[in-house]
């Protein structure tokens, strides 16, 4: 009789002893959220997540999804696969495995999904691919060689080059003739004459002896 006493007093307090259901959960990013990735690159942590429930409480063993895009920027898991599940811990987090991405570049965003029991939520993170260095990069200009002119362009310069030197020629003559007419010459002087000496004639006188 007061075995059966025991055991009813056990199957009254089982359901006050059960853990309350959550009804409620909140996911919350905490760490890899907006990350520009680098093309072809890996990353071993991408992104981690907390779990908790309506009161702020942290979750454990709640099953989280990560889903990759199917197409465009983004990358996958090294199974080849696009979609990670994990279970949270008792800090209710979890982080996304290694993600190999790939060389297109953009945003895109993973798709989160959490549940537990009859509690299910879910939200988007935004990640990004950077441009790829390669294409960014500007090349150093080469110098260019200089062509030889052909013979069309060879003459052309060679005729400039005898019009120019008969320009000055012509006008150097045009100048000088110009120049002889306007400037007078100086009237010749005189030659300055020699002295002249005169000598009248020789008188001789005789006188007396």
């Amino acid at each position: 009789m007061r075995v059966l006493r025991s055991a009813a007093a056990c199957l009254f307090l089982l359901p006050v002893l059960a853990p309350a259901q959550v009804a409620i959960l909140q996911i919350k990013v905490v760490e890899g959220e907006g990350v520009v990735h680098a093309p072809g690159s890996r990353t071993l942590r991408p992104i981690t997540v907390e779990i908790t429930d309506e009161t702020g409480k942290p979750v454990d063993h709640a099953a989280v999804s990560f889903h990759l895009p199917d197409d465009g920027p983004g990358g996958a898991l090294l199974n080849g696969l696009r979609t990670d599940v994990g279970m949270t811990d008792a800090n209710g987090r979890v982080t996304l495995q290694t993600v190999q991405w790939n060389h297109t570049a953009g945003r895109f965003q993973i798709r989160i999904v959490a549940s537990r029991e009859q509690a299910r939520a879910g939200m988007l993170s935004s990640q990004y691919i950077g441009e790829s260095s390669a294409r960014t990069r500007t090349m150093p200009s080469t110098p260019s060689t200089p062509k030889a002119p052909d013979a069309h362009t060879a003459s052309k310069g060679r005729t400039k080059w005898v019009v120019l030197v008969a320009l000055l020629a012509t006008g150097a003559a045009v100048g000088a003739v110009n120049g002889s007419r306007s400037t007078p010459q100086a009237a010749p002087q005189p030659a300055a004459s020699a002295p002249v000496l005169s000598i009248g004639a020789a008188t001789i006188t005789v006188g007396k002896p």
